[in-house]
């Protein structure tokens, strides 16, 4: 048995992936969290079910008054960070948060973690370090060219720990992706952000007649259908992902970057149609122009993936809406919306 420490557990990746490692192995885990997006329902939902396998530990991302004293006393074999404020728009507005805590705090994390002679850390990265790529499927050898804030932040984080893979014995995962989506299948955890600014969620509660219309940003682009092409992936096969990654790292030592992608995109208006099959509801949807700096295409190869971890995406796009549909009329059933 072995125990963890999960960075920004109390968000929407973070939670399900500790939902994932508590119900597939008998691992224990610290989930490290200052609740200031993640939610203290969701760390009483996962301590409620699983009791002193999850210790809670509120804390700043790398605070050295809490880290320091907390792992002298508690023996660590690895780290999964998810704990990045993630908020393209925001990010551009508001540089500094996302710098400061993206940035600043992932490497005191890193040199807290080292000082303690944790040497395995996987890293929830991004898509977004690619901004618009040349040609997709996108895989790892593009160059990482981001066009925004919080894609640069994960590009740093990116750039320092192959700096310090070479020189402080650092061995990392870095697991890039575009879209999440669902919830694990008792509906423990799940997506509840605010503002929320993802399309499947987003398309959910409007079905559920709790937004007046969707808009569809573009019907112009040079794809079969005129909407943009994005792709998803169910976050359960994001988990699974995850702990493949670590296994793969604590087994061979050797860094490892890897996209995690569907092998094939779904354009909006795909999306959309989905939602309203599986839903059964015919919402308003207002067509509006382009946004500024949306490619027509985003795709990630899962080739590599599939080579180094035998991972690949599993669940299907109904699959998907199916759980993040369910998901949302339990919290409207429990007066949470």
């Amino acid at each position: 048995m072995s125990h963890f420490l999960v960075a920004g557990g109390a968000g929407y990746i973070g939670s399900n992936f500790i939902k994932y490692l508590m119900d597939t192995s008998d691992h224990e885990v610290t989930l490290l969290d200052n609740l200031s997006t993640g939610r203290s329902e969701v760390v009483e939902s996962l301590k409620g079910r699983y009791g002193s396998r999850i210790v809670f530990l509120k804390s700043d991302l790398g605070d050295p008054e809490k880290l320091h004293p907390y792992l002298h006393k508690r023996a660590v074999d690895g780290v999964f960070h998810f704990g990045a404020f993630s908020l393209v728009g925001e990010s551009q507005y508001d540089p500094m948060k996302y710098y400061y805590n993206n940035v600043a705090r992932t490497l005191s994390l890193l040199k807290i973690i080292l000082e303690h002679e944790i040497r395995h850390f996987v890293f929830s990265s991004s898509a977004a370090v690619y901004g618009i790529p040349e040609k997709t499927p996108i895989t790892e050898e593009a160059e990482r060219k981001p066009i925004n804030h919080y894609g640069k932040t994960k590009a740093m984080i990116e750039e320092v720990m192959e700096a310090l893979s070479g020189r402080e014995d650092l061995v990392y995962a870095s697991l890039r992706y575009f879209n999440v989506a669902g919830t694990d299948e008792e509906m423990l955890v799940g997506e509840c952000h605010d503002p929320e600014t993802h399309l499947i969620p987003i398309a959910v509660k409007t079905a559920l007649g709790l937004r007046d219309h969707l808009a569809l940003f573009g019907t112009d682009y040079p794809t079969p259908d005129g909407t943009a092409v994005r792709d998803y992936i169910h976050v359960t096969d994001l988990c699974r992902a995850h702990w493949a990654a670590f296994e793969k790292i604590r087994k061979e030592n050797e860094p490892l970057t890897v996209n995690l992608g569907s092998a094939r995109g779904y354009s909006v208006r795909e999306v959309l149609e989905t939602v309203q099959r599986v839903t059964g509801s015919r919402f308003r949807i207002l067509e509006e122009g382009r946004r500024p700096g949306d490619p027509p295409v985003l795709i990630a190869s899962s080739e590599k993936a599939g080579k180094e971890l035998g991972w690949k995406a599993e669940r299907s796009l109904e699959e998907m809406v199916t759980s993040a549909w369910d998901w949302e009329k339990k919290r409207s059933e429990d007066g949470l919306l």
